[in-house]
């Protein structure tokens, strides 16, 4: 399973993709609003930092406007992959631009009905939100269980992205679940490094290894 990091701030991303472990970075206003920076300016410093997809959000509302400000955002840089929210408006919007030879993903999935959909209108991801459907009362990956098993029966290229993730065993669950990828906050990232076992091991080591000489 690929791993996307979730945020707009550019030190997590730097100590991510010095890990070794980003294969692509989503980004909404939200997340930018927080660092206070101008949205084209701060995808492009991430471009030269992840050589992967990176999602960047629409924001209008009627499909003319939609498919107007895709192919703004898209040439801003080759990885650009756009963010279309899950509407009737949507899903015509990126009938048309997906045709065109833009990437779209599609956020704010809540059901297979709406993934399958968005897989047929020509999504390259879907964005299922485990998070939300959870706070709601429902089994957010018995979703991501049902989309990946529609997808690979109906042999569609449409990639399942894990999003609203809370915590690293939703990354884990994500991955036996057959998602494609995961999205992740930078504070999940970081707490899947974690173990006291491997903190207590650390700590034999270096004790042990202080009861010998240099050679």
């Amino acid at each position: 399973m690929k791993i996307f990091l979730d945020t707009a701030n550019i030190e997590d991303i730097k100590r991510g993709a010095a890990m070794g472990v980003l294969d692509g970075i989503t980004t909404n206003p939200s997340l930018l609003a927080k660092e206070g920076v101008e949205y084209k300016e701060r995808v492009l410093e991430i471009a030269k930092i992840v050589d992967g997809p990176i999602s960047a959000e629409c924001i209008s509302e009627t499909t003319e406007e939609l498919i107007a400000e895709a192919f703004r955002i898209a040439e801003w840089h080759e990885n650009i992959v756009v963010k279309i929210p899950f509407t009737e408006a949507g899903l015509a919007a990126t009938n048309q631009i997906t045709s065109e030879g833009i990437k779209v993903n599609t956020t704010l999935i809540f059901s297979p009905n709406q993934a399958l959909l968005a897989a047929k209108a020509g999504s390259t991801y879907v964005s299922p939100f485990i998070g939300r459907l959870n706070d709601a009362g429902h089994d957010g990956m018995e979703v991501i269980r049902e989309i990946a098993d529609i997808f690979n029966q109906s042999e569609l290229e449409t990639e399942v992205l894990t999003a609203s993730i809370r915590n690293p065993r939703d990354v884990i669950d994500a991955a036996l679940s057959g998602s494609h990828i995961a999205t992740i906050p930078p504070n999940v990232l970081f707490n899947m490094i974690n173990h006291p076992l491997t903190d207590k091991g650390i700590d034999l080591f270096l004790a042990d290894a202080k009861k010998y000489s240099p050679v």
